[in-house]
C-alpha cells in the first residue's frame, strides 16, 4: 500500500476560509452582533454558498458562531466551563446547586438506565427534569433518575406535582450518605425536545455528562445532563459535581 505525504495534501477551501472567518470576527465583529447575509458574505470572499456554509457549520461547531432562530447568525459570547471535578461532592439539589427543578414524574427509565441503577427493566424510578440558565439564555438540560430506595420515606403529601415534587425528592436524596461519583462525557446531537429546551435546532452539537452517584454500595441516583456544545467547554479541577463558571474572555471588537 502507498503511503499519503501529509505536507502534500491540500488545505481544504472551507477551512482556509474558516480562517479568514475567524480573523474578521475578532477584528470587525463585537458578540452578538449579527453576521450579513450568506449571499454578501460569499461575494466578500470570494466563494460558493456551499463553501461559505461549511465554513458557518465548523465556526458554530467550535463556538465561534450561534445561529439563532428568527435572529440569523451572530457572534458568540465567551464558552463557560463545564468542571468536572474530581473532589469530595454533594447530592444534587444542594444549596450551592445551580440547577433549577421543573417537575419530576414516575417512570420506566431506558433499559440502560434501568441496568446502571440495578432497578427491575419494568420498575418506575423518579425522573427529576432539571435546567440550568446562564446569562439569561438556557444552557443545558437534565434528567436525574432516582430509583425508589433511595427515597424511601417520600411523602407524595409534601409533593403534589411538578417542581415542588422534583424539590421534594431531591431533599429526600440528601438523607443519604454520598460515597463516591463517576462522570463520562460524550459529544452527541440534540433531538428535538432537548434543541427546544436549549433553544437550538435539532441536530445541533451537544456535550452529554452522565454521572453516576454511589450510596449504600449502590447507584443511588444517575444524572444525563445535556450542555450546549457551542457555548461550553469542559475544564477539570477540585470542585465537585459539575458546574458552569465564566470562561477565558476571548477579545471580539
Amino acid at each position: 500500500m502507498g503511503t499519503t505525504q501529509l505536507e502534500s495534501v491540500q488545505e481544504p477551501k472551507y477551512w482556509h476560509l474558516k480562517t479568514v472567518l475567524s480573523e474578521a470576527l475578532d477584528s470587525e465583529f463585537s458578540v452578538g452582533e449579527i453576521l450579513p447575509n450568506e449571499r454578501d458574505l460569499a461575494a466578500r470572499f470570494g466563494v460558493a454558498r456551499a463553501t461559505l456554509r461549511q465554513a458557518l457549520e465548523q465556526l458554530e461547531l467550535e463556538g465561534r458562531l450561534q445561529r439563532r432562530r428568527g435572529v440569523g447568525t451572530t457572534v458568540a459570547p465567551p464558552r463557560m466551563g463545564v468542571s468536572l471535578g474530581t473532589g469530595p461532592h454533594t447530592w444534587p439539589g444542594g444549596s450551592e446547586d445551580a440547577w433549577q427543578p421543573v417537575d419530576c414524574t414516575a417512570d420506566v427509565p431506558p433499559v440502560a438506565v434501568a441496568d446502571a441503577l440495578e432497578t427491575g427493566r419494568d420498575e418506575p424510578v423518579h425522573i427529576v427534569r432539571r435546567s440550568r440558565v446562564s446569562h439569561g439564555r438556557p444552557v443545558a438540560a437534565e434528567l436525574l433518575y432516582i430509583p425508589q430506595p433511595s427515597v424511601p420515606e417520600l411523602s407524595g403529601i409534601d409533593a403534589p406535582s411538578g417542581a415542588a415534587h422534583a424539590r421534594a425528592v431531591l431533599r429526600e436524596l440528601q438523607r443519604l450518605e454520598p460515597e463516591r461519583q463517576e462522570n463520562a462525557v460524550e459529544l452527541g446531537s440534540a433531538g428535538a425536545d432537548e434543541a427546544k429546551e436549549l433553544d437550538r435546532l435539532p441536530g445541533a452539537p451537544v456535550l452529554v455528562v452522565t454521572t453516576r452517584f454511589f450510596a449504600g454500595g449502590r447507584t443511588a441516583a444517575l444524572s444525563v445532563a445535556t450542555y450546549r456544545a457551542d457555548t461550553c467547554r469542559l475544564t477539570f479541577g477540585d470542585p465537585g459535581g459539575v458546574e458552569i463558571h465564566a470562561g477565558i474572555q476571548r477579545q471580539a471588537s
